[in-house]
This record gives C-alpha cells, sequence and structure tokens, in this order.
C-alpha cells in the first residue's frame, strides 16, 4: 500500500524549532519529487518546500526561505522540515505530498501522494 506518515508535531513555543518527518511505504521518495505544505484554519493548503526528483534541487517560496529548510534521508525513505524561529501564526496542520515527477511544482492538485497531516501548534 502507497502511504506517506508525517509525524513530528506538536505544541512548541514562539521562536523554538521543530522537525517534521515523513516517512514513505510502498513507494521509494526518490522517484518522486516530495514537498512540504501547511494549511491554517480557514486558509488554503499552502507550498513551503520542494526536492526534485533527480539532482535533489530544493525550491522554498521567498518568504520562508529563511527559515524553514528541508532535506531527504535515502537510506529511509524519508524527508524532513525543520522550521526555525517559528511564530504564532505558523500554527497550522502539515502535510507532506509526493509528485509523480522531476520537477517540483507549488500547486496542490499536482501531487499524487499526501500524508495526513501532523498539527503543529504555536504558543506566544
Amino acid at each position: 500500500e502507497v502511504q506517506l506518515q508525517a509525524s513530528g508535531g506538536g505544541l512548541v513555543q514562539a521562536g523554538g524549532s521543530q522537525t517534521l518527518s515523513c516517512a514513505a511505504f510502498g513507494f521509494t521518495l526518490d522517484d518522486y519529487a516530495i514537498g512540504w505544505f501547511r494549511q491554517a484554519p480557514g486558509k488554503e493548503r499552502e507550498f513551503l518546500s520542494c526536492i526534485t526528483r533527480n539532482d535533489g534541487i530544493i525550491y522554498y517560496p521567498d518568504s520562508e526561505q529563511a527559515r524553514f529548510t528541508t532535506s531527504r534521508d535515502s537510506a529511509k525513505n524519508t524527508f524532513y522540515l525543520h522550521m526555525n524561529s517559528l511564530r504564532p501564526e505558523d500554527t497550522a496542520v502539515y502535510y507532506c505530498a509526493a509528485l509523480a515527477g522531476v520537477w517540483c511544482r507549488a500547486a496542490v492538485h499536482e501531487y499524487d501522494y499526501w500524508g495526513l497531516g501532523t498539527q503543529v501548534t504555536v504558543s506566544s
């Protein structure tokens, strides 16, 4: 069964750091472009980062480049979102996703597989 499992969410204080993990089952992450999104209550799902399939180029929206980084561990078939200097407005459900293609995309509908999401709550 093809599955993505996101984990690592929780409650964190403003200014703190958190690392989310996304493990893949039933397929190999190296064969996909992989991305992170988030969705706050009442808002649309927002693109955060993506790693391309072949050469591992990482893309971020400009607004997040300074605080969020992403990485992939091929041996563990897992990828990560490392978040620093967290703010209350970062509170959201965070999703990982995989796209059956080489290049990254920011649009939600481009992705083929989604994890269920993990809640991150940042307290002030």
